[in-house]
């Protein structure tokens, strides 16, 4: 699957209109919507413009409990797994379950998984945990394999928005052969080969947003990537 990640304070109505043109012409999966920081961007205007103009369902990828959302379709519901932060593996949850409990939104558990792709993002910052070094598959795989015991439903393996390099194909090949859930992977994909790469690796669902900023066509080429390999 593919999905198109949506910053709300990277887009004005023009860009956002042109980005879900591309992305219906693209066929993409999901939108997911939302990011670390949301300084000037309008979450509730950002999905209304995207329901309004796309059929495609609506995730709430959330920063924090602020971003939650009842016009969306569901939310992910992370835990940063990867850190030690107990306020991202379990504070956070507590505050937004109240609010949640009375929407309609599907509520997607999910291990969250920050990898160091070669720079330091706003995630990291924002989280104020490590994120596994880049060349430890196995810490990644069993931090994974931990979540799915957990009960959680998926894994996201991400480097964080603005990575310098994508998730490499041995990490995602480590994680996948360890856990029987699905496995999305974001962060850093620029081109429609890494895209390819990812998917070859094992990942279940790919998430590119940061580089559409500047080239939304670049969806184009990963679709056509992907039906060629898997039609």
């Amino acid at each position: 699957m593919l999905s198109v990640l949506i910053d709300p304070d990277k887009y004005d109505l023009p860009s956002l209109l042109r980005l879900i043109k591309i992305s219906n012409e693209a066929n993409i999966d999901f939108f997911f919507v939302g990011g670390s920081l949301m300084i000037g961007g309008e979450i509730n205007q950002t999905i209304k413009v995207i329901k309004d103009n796309s059929d495609k369902k609506v995730v709430i990828f959330p920063g924090s409990p602020l971003q939650m959302n009842p016009m969306a379709d569901g939310i992910l519901f992370l835990s940063l797994i990867s850190g030690r932060n107990a306020e991202l593996l379990i504070g956070q949850h507590v505050i937004a379950t109240p609010y949640l409990q009375k929407t309609n939104l599907e509520v997607l558990p999910t291990g969250y998984l920050l990898i160091d792709c070669g720079s330091s993002t706003t995630a990291q910052y924002i989280s104020n945990t490590m994120p596994i070094p880049y060349e430890k598959s196995e810490i990644a795989a069993v931090t994974a394999l931990a979540g799915e015991y957990l009960g959680l439903k998926l894994i996201y393996l991400d480097g964080g928005s603005g990575a310098k390099n994508p998730i490499s194909t041995e990490m995602i090949s480590a994680v996948k052969k360890t856990i029987s859930i699905p496995l999305v992977v974001g962060g850093g994909i620029r081109s429609a080969d890494e895209a390819l790469n990812a998917y070859q690796a094992g990942a279940d669902m790919i998430v590119v947003g940061n580089i559409l900023e500047k080239d939304p066509n670049l969806l184009f080429d990963i679709a056509d990537k992907r039906y060629h390999e898997y039609s």
